[in-house]
């Protein structure tokens, strides 16, 4: 919160307001606890600066000191975004996280701490017992409001979950029969439906789903280079590489059509397979006999088709291609979200089932509630704009890797662990890294741009302190849902 205190030269009087702001800045941490005092530092930052920014108006054109004209001319703090953080306000939560305990009761509102403040006054030795009730009324009001949330929000009926089942299993259908008549010798196993509404995790609505489409590839004419293992150093993709060329000359391959450089290209095979599936079949008339409504998403990063199957429902099917490696990892065709000229070969590996699986298996052994807790978090992050940029690879490994050190996953811990979560994810923003659990080496977060950084943990820190108004904001930026 040094920002705060810093240039009080040239400022015209505040007739003592500035002075009794600082003045309980620098008492917060005696009021609050350290991180009630992080809490206000925020705030008060905001607060502060526009009320200096006020008293520094120039009474007269002809009356303006240098001081007082570079901050009144200055850019607002907030910038394009109110969410987005400044430098300052960069360095004030980079500081405070460093000092922010780990103990679940840190999280608590700062309503609740000056109540136990002036309860510990009068109270005496039975302040402790005080502070222990008030903790465990804030916990199970939290998860009253998190169960609330899950079965309003969250859970979608099971209806609806098998209307879009069918719906995607026969656009799967037509796409099988039309890919194996227009092309019977393309090399391809069976394809399969995917994705969170097979795993029972998909939250909000049931609009999405991935056909998984398996290449096959001649293992002495293709091999797969790990990222890291290249010039551009990327774990977590890779490079599959034309083998043996001077024996099997170009075209001894189906896939040789696709290669680029030397490497077969993701993106040249999106585009055979976008020239067949969006620019071959007639959708209009595959739509009216099973009585959807089906066209390809313009633009998408991946082959994407809207499918229209009730009035107010729409289903996302994502045209995977992919290829499974010896081990039985996943290569699929969906391109670096910064994809340069230099990322265009790279393969993204998958590592959704072997990290769904292992989620699973631990809720088993010990009942807990990991699951849960991730349907919850997927949720506020698909209803809250400001943190859509969260995708569910990265939240389940941050559930993962938060399970490593905590070991009481009970329903009854639901809140804790929910406030745990929220936490790590900001220390992993504010460290710019969230290792894959299955895979150290690979950085979740190397596609977020440094913008989107920022929003993200001022969003969530600001919901450390206030994580019921987190469900708030995201109930009310999307009332239809």
């Amino acid at each position: 919160m040094a920002g705060v205190n810093r240039d009080q030269k040239g400022k015209k009087d505040d007739t003592g307001l500035g002075t009794a702001i600082d003045f309980v800045l620098s008492n917060a941490k005696l009021v609050l606890g350290v991180g009630g005092a992080a809490m206000l530092g925020i705030a008060t930052l905001a607060v502060k600066r526009m009320y200096d920014r006020a008293i520094s108006a120039p009474t007269s054109p002809t009356k303006m000191e240098q001081a007082g004209k570079r901050s009144w001319e200055e850019p607002s703090w907030m910038g394009s975004s109110p969410r987005v953080l400044n430098q300052d306000m960069k360095a004030t939560v980079s500081r405070s996280l460093q000092s922010l305990p780990t103990a679940a009761h840190s999280f608590e509102p700062d309503a609740m701490r000056r109540t136990v403040g002036r309860s510990g006054l009068g109270a005496g030795g039975s302040s402790a017992v005080q502070t222990d009730l008030l903790r465990a009324r804030m916990r199970l009001c939290l998860q009253e409001h998190l169960w609330e949330f899950y079965r309003e929000k969250v859970n979608i009926p099971v209806e609806e979950q098998a209307t879009a089942r069918r719906a995607a299993l026969d656009i799967c259908a037509e796409l099988r029969v039309f890919l194996h008549a227009k092309l019977p010798d393309m090399p391809l196993r069976e394809m399969y439906l995917s994705g969170s509404l097979y795993d029972d995790l998909q939250v909000v609505t049931a609009d999405h789903a991935q056909l998984m489409v398996p290449m096959i590839l001649e293992k002495n004419l293709w091999s797969p280079v790990p990222g890291e293992d290249t010039i551009m150093n990327v774990p977590g993709f890779w490079l599959v590489r034309r083998e043996n060329l001077e024996y099997f000359p170009r075209g001894s391959s189906y896939w040789d059509r696709c290669m680029v450089g030397g490497y077969l290209s993701p993106k040249s095979v999106l585009e055979v397979f976008d020239k067949l599936v969006a620019g071959s079949i007639n959708w209009p008339a595959i739509g009216s006999v099973l009585d959807y409504v089906i066209r390809p998403v313009v633009p998408s990063e991946t082959l994407t088709l809207e499918v229209q199957y009730e009035t107010d429902r729409r289903l996302y099917v994502d045209f995977l291609p992919l290829l499974v490696m010896e081990d039985g990892g996943s290569l699929i065709a969906k391109p670096h979200r910064l994809a340069a000229e230099r990322h265009e070969n790279l393969w993204r590996q998958s590592f959704r089932v072997a990290e769904t699986a292992r989620l699973r298996a631990l809720d088993q052994e010990d009942g807990g509630c990991r699951c849960t807790c991730l349907k919850l978090a997927k949720a506020v992050c698909k209803l809250n704009a400001a943190l859509q940029r969260l995708n569910a690879s990265q939240l389940t490994n941050a559930i993962l890797l938060l399970s490593e050190t905590e070991g009481d996953w009970t329903q009854e811990v639901l809140a804790d662990r929910f406030l745990q979560l929220l936490r790590s994810l900001v220390g992993h923003l504010e460290a710019g890294r969230l290792p894959c659990s299955l895979n150290p080496k690979v950085n979740l977060f190397c596609e977020l741009l440094e913008p989107e950084v920022d929003e993200l943990g001022y969003t969530l820190y600001c919901a450390l302190s206030d994580p019921q108004g987190l469900l708030r904001t995201a109930v009310a930026e999307n009332p239809q849902n």
